[in-house]
């Protein structure tokens, strides 16, 4: 039989769903080749769900190659490392209208887009953050403002979408947790920050936080950052108990192993921060998972009136 016909019995679906399946697999790789904490915090995520993130994720990803050295190391000039990132946008924010597409990921990503009717509002912004990588290596508290919200904050909005998902919410509840994936995005990022700090500074040439184009992360400096990044994070988890239950193992697995991330920070000098990139031990990791799968269903708010 030549291999272009449906197997007998089946139907050309089946080769649709057989390159579904290639796709969302694909999009699996490309987050557990990036981030393990974050895969490891997905596994506890309901099926459907950590399929949307690690989708969303995917596509996230690769945008942020285009503009941190990936594309340059390739040869791409700053011309055109623009123009791919413009075309990637493009294609992104179209995919949701085409059933099929010959790049895994965004194929993947547009059947999670179409699934949770992400924000494409939410996804120009996300890009514009990406967009300024390219022409901006540091920022004032403005540009700071907005440069996490499109980076982070509306990466914890699109999570939520894929979250309430046939999970209906009152307008409290729904601002409740859009405060809260903003406010634990927003963690992610300064965290991200810190820990990346001689990557930022050395390799790409950016000053992220406001006030490090002129000079070293101090010790007080970096104090003030861990506080605010700990109201980040407190804020962020009084939200949890209202996710539905198919989310919020995964959000708090997710939350606590950020926490652990930013107590061992807090706890080197500044000057360290410069020289090395710190994680988390991987037995560190198992624990945490473990007491986020335990805590997950009690940590559970009854829904207001």
């Amino acid at each position: 039989m030549p291999e272009h016909l449906p197997p007998p019995g089946g139907s050309l679906t089946d080769f649709l769903t057989r390159y579904d399946h290639m796709a969302i697999r694909s999009a699996h790789e490309v987050i557990a080749c990036y981030s393990t904490s974050f895969s490891l915090a997905t596994r506890l995520l309901g099926k459907q769900v950590r399929a949307d993130i690690r989708n969303l994720y995917a596509m996230v990803r690769i945008a942020d190659e285009i503009v941190d050295g990936t594309a340059a190391a390739a040869g791409m000039n700053p011309t055109e490392i623009t123009d791919t990132l413009d075309r990637y946008e493009q294609a992104v924010l179209a995919s949701v209208d085409t059933r099929f597409h010959v790049d895994p990921v965004l194929h993947a990503y547009a059947l999670s887009a179409r699934r949770c009717d992400f924000n494409p509002d939410q996804v120009r912004a996300f890009f514009a953050s990406m967009r300024r990588d390219l022409h901006q290596s540091t920022h004032d508290a403005h540009s700071f403002e907005d440069y996490v919200y499109g980076s982070a904050e509306v990466i914890g909005l699109l999570c939520l979408s894929a979250f309430l998902v046939d999970h209906p919410a009152t307008p409290t509840e729904r601002n409740r947790m859009e405060a809260g994936a903003r406010s634990l995005g927003a963690a992610f990022q300064k965290i991200n920050f810190l820990r990346d700090l001689a990557e930022d500074s050395q390799t790409l040439g950016r000053a992220y936080f406001p006030g490090l184009e002129t000079r070293e992360l101090s010790d007080e400096h970096k104090k003030e950052l861990i506080r605010d990044i700990r109201q980040d994070l407190s804020d962020a988890h009084t939200a949890i108990p209202l996710l539905p239950l198919s989310a919020r193992a995964g959000v708090l697995a997710a939350t606590e192993l950020f926490t652990e991330l930013t107590n061992r920070l807090d706890v080197l000098p500044a000057a360290e921060l410069a020289r090395r990139r710190v994680s988390v031990p991987r037995r560190t990791k198992a624990a945490i998972l473990a007491r986020a799968l335990t805590a997950a269903p009690r940590a559970h708010r009854r829904k207001e009136k």
